[in-house]
This record gives C-alpha cells, sequence and structure tokens, in this order.
C-alpha cells in the first residue's frame, strides 16, 4: 500500500490497552465508551504534537524570569466529531484541547451502497486562516463518511495540511482514497486493520462504534 499522506501508529502501551479493551465483543457499553474516551484523548495527544501553535514568552517564577512556551490562544482551533460515533472520541480530545470550538458533522452510510450522505452540518461559513482542525470517527473504513466531511470543511477554508484525523481502526481503502485526494493529510490511528468484510465493516475491527458506545 503506497500512501502519500502521513499515517502515525503511535505504539503508547495505553493506547494498545484501551484498543484491545474496545475491540473485546464482551466489553459493556459503559467501558467501551470509557476506552473510546481514552483513546481519544491518548492519540489527540500524539495528533497534536508540533501542530498545536506556541509563542514563546516570558514568566515571572518565584525566584526570577524565566523563558517559556505556551500555547497561542490567538491561533484558532476547531474539533469536528463525524457522528454520531465521533462523540465517543469527543471527551478525550476536548480534555487536550478545551480552548477548542466544536462543530458536528452527521454522516450516515447507505448499508446497500456504503456512500456517506450529510444529514447534519453545523459547520461555520468560513474556518479563518491557519485553523487547527481535529477530525474525530472511530473507523477509517470504505473512507465515504470521512471524505465527505473533508469536503465540508475544505469548501469552508480548512487547510488539508492543518488537519490531523483521530480514529481507533483504519482499513486500507480509506487510507488510500483519502492519500489520493488529500495528500498533506496526517490520521492518527490506534491500528490499521487488514481487509472490509462485505458490508463494509473493518475486519477485526471492532464491530459498529457507534451502537457499543451508547448501547443501542
Amino acid at each position: 500500500m503506497t500512501l502519500q499522506l502521513r499515517v502515525y501508529v503511535p505504539e503508547h502501551p495505553l493506547i494498545q490497552h484501551w484498543l484491545g479493551v474496545a475491540r473485546d465483543q464482551d466489553t459493556p457499553a459503559v467501558l467501551f465508551k470509557s476506552a473510546m474516551t481514552e483513546l481519544g484523548r491518548w492519540l489527540t495527544y500524539e495528533a497534536s504534537r508540533q501542530w498545536l501553535p506556541v509563542e514563546e514568552v516570558t514568566v515571572q517564577t518565584p525566584l526570577a524570569l524565566c523563558p517559556a512556551k505556551l500555547i497561542n490562544p490567538t491561533v484558532p482551533m476547531a474539533v469536528i466529531p463525524i457522528l454520531r460515533a465521533g462523540l465517543a472520541l469527543l471527551d478525550g480530545a476536548q480534555t487536550l484541547l478545551p480552548l477548542a470550538n466544536t462543530y458536528h458533522l452527521g454522516m450516515a452510510r447507505n448499508e446497500d451502497t456504503l456512500e456517506a450522505s450529510c444529514y447534519l452540518n453545523k459547520l461555520p461559513e468560513a474556518f479563518a486562516p491557519e485553523t487547527r482542525i481535529l477530525l474525530l470517527d472511530p473507523m477509517l473504513a470504505t473512507g465515504g463518511s470521512m471524505m465527505s466531511a473533508l469536503a465540508e470543511v475544505v469548501a469552508r477554508g480548512g487547510d488539508p495540511a492543518q488537519i490531523r484525523i483521530v480514529s481507533v481502526v483504519a482499513a486500507p481503502p480509506a487510507l488510500q482514497k483519502l492519500s489520493q485526494a488529500y495528500p498533506a493529510l496526517n490520521v492518527y490511528t490506534a491500528m490499521i486493520d487488514e481487509t472490509l468484510n462485505e458490508q463494509g465493516y473493518i475486519v477485526p475491527g471492532l464491530g459498529d462504534a457507534g451502537d457499543r458506545a451508547f448501547g443501542t
């Protein structure tokens, strides 16, 4: 699989632990949702490396002046969970990016054609230049939902080079599709799985992340 975009699979033991918990079919909904929150937190931590805007300042310690680096609050940040499964990652991401604006995109997949359609769009009319944008979707399977979401974001001025995608499990078809359309993207995922089944689900995957997170 040849890709132009950059895909990161962090080897942090906490990411691997919570991935194992999420994969287990016997994990109850309440624990599955906790696992997704933790994966949202740790994958966002990895995604924010050398991406968050910082400014150099001077602070007064109890003993002396000291140079410091702080997150620049003037550079806008946006977190976009793709409903509904993306909501399971949102709490973890927000703990690390509390100043980011949150916008919602609702995507539904036709189970016969596997095509995605947008049923809810709460994006702003335009993103300010240099906005850091974090897209959350636990599953990158066929890539249809993420491609539709990116089309909406980019049409409003989102810069693919400043976009980070956080997913729990990704499959080659989605990564190939994203790479061809948006080679400047960065994707952070806990694992790249082998394939899709006939229903378009990732194998071994997680099952339906939305259903499992919300007990439906």
